[in-house]
């Protein structure tokens, strides 16, 4: 196999490139956990954003993809809090998550402002 990288020309045999498949899956897709919560890519594209170690669907919120979930974080201002999220169809506990997953994931530049009210501060 011929695969071609910043220009330069690389040449894989079998084995190699099915390994190189299996890594760029695995770092494309699976589960990441933080402290509170976890982030899962899946192979659909879609992004779950769950409460760490819950099982049940009523702590989790299914994002059409992890573009999806970033659109979300920058349409919030500044600052925010778990209520500024009911408008985005986030209901309950999953509004919590969603904001703690903010803090939590490296992508997110934001640190947790207050604990009562949850509020969430973009640095």
């Amino acid at each position: 196999m011929l695969l071609h990288v910043d220009g330069e020309e690389h040449v894989l045999d079998t084995e190699t490139a099915t390994e190189l498949r299996q890594q760029l899956g695995d770092a494309l897709t699976g589960t990441r956990e933080y402290v509170y919560t976890s982030g899962e890519c899946r192979a659909d594209g879609s992004y779950v954003v769950a409460r760490r170690g819950a099982g049940s669907a009523g702590h989790r919120k299914v994002f059409e993809s992890f573009e999806a979930l970033t659109a979300l974080y920058e349409s919030l201002s500044t600052e925010f809090t778990a209520d500024d999220l009911s408008g985005s169809g986030l209901t309950d506990s999953r509004r919590h998550i969603v904001l703690r997953h903010f803090v939590e994931h490296p992508r997110f530049d934001c640190e947790l402002a207050s604990r009562q009210p949850l509020t969430v501060r973009k640095l």
